[in-house]
């Protein structure tokens, strides 16, 4: 799955390079399309716009692959919101942050996520990642959570082995934990994880789909090799904040405009050249 950006052109969502960017993602592999997430911007997007991306998504997909859009929200009513529209739109599910800045307790993210199960009734993915958002929802709050029958999974991206593999131990059989992290993909497939959204799919799409088939298919030695090819390029991702790296990548790529939203800014010139030097390393650049 890929965590989609979000193209901007002069201040406005860029339909058109949304719509090649979804077509380059099915061409080469991807499974599922993940708007308005963080790598998509969702937190400077406007209501409407959020709407509007999901939207162009759906039609540009047209039922060739599920959508799984972000909805989440630190304002528990505006996630309801998104959540209904998604639905109504005919996403195949929703991927919801835990509130940012209100660092919510454990029973406040019970509460939450139940609310908004209690309001939509659709597919519902947990999104951890407690580096952005200040809480981390812990695996006996992820396990009571599951069960709640529309929440079917998690986005894990607190950077701990030891909490993927508690999460997978406490809940159901069917419950799907997935990587939010690219470097740690293939650790959390190993206990027992079952594949990832990622950032580093925006730019190497092919690679990121080879690597977790290769080992769904129990070919170990393959999906090994190609974790570790594909370090350098995970951590060019993070050069700086996502997701200017990656937007910069696509920029240089000749994929979209690089352009950001405000706090977000351009990369400073040497990391820029940097990031141009791994992106030729791995044949990425047309010239």
């Amino acid at each position: 799955m890929v965590a989609l950006v979000t193209p901007f052109k002069d201040g406005k969502v860029d339909a058109r390079g949304l719509r090649e960017l979804i077509e380059f993602q099915i061409h080469n592999g991807t499974d599922v399309i993940c708007p308005c997430g963080t790598t998509g911007e969702a937190a400077t997007l406007s209501l409407e716009e959020h709407e509007e991306v999901v939207n162009i998504t759906l039609e540009a997909a047209a039922g060739r692959v599920p959508i799984l859009a972000g909805t989440g929200s630190n304002n528990t009513q505006e996630a309801v919101r998104l959540t209904r529209h998604a639905a109504r739109a005919g996403v195949a599910g929703c991927l919801l942050i835990t509130p940012y800045y209100n660092r919510p307790t454990q029973e406040g993210l019970i509460q939450h996520f139940t609310k908004i199960a209690e309001e939509v009734n659709i597919p519902l993915v947990l999104y951890n990642v407690p580096g952005r958002t200040g809480v981390n929802m812990l695996p006996e709050t992820v396990a009571k959570l599951s069960e709640i029958p529309t929440v079917v999974g998690i986005k894990e991206a607190s950077g701990s082995l030891s909490q993927v593999s508690e999460i997978v131990a406490l809940c159901k059989k069917d419950f799907s934990v997935v990587s939010g992290d690219d470097i740690n993909t293939l650790p959390i497939l190993a206990v027992g994880g079952k594949g990832v959204i990622s950032v580093t799919a925006n730019i190497a799409p092919r690679l990121i789909s080879d690597m977790v088939k290769a080992f769904t298919a129990g070919r170990l030695e393959e999906a090994r090799r190609i974790h570790q090819y594909l370090i350098p390029l995970h951590n060019a991702m993070f050069l700086q904040t996502n997701p200017i790296p990656v937007k910069t990548a696509l920029g240089l790529m000749g994929k979209i405009s690089p352009e950001m939203r405000l706090p977000l800014c351009a990369m400073p010139e040497d990391l820029t050249k940097k990031l141009q030097g791994i992106l030729k390393k791995f044949e990425l650049l047309t010239s």
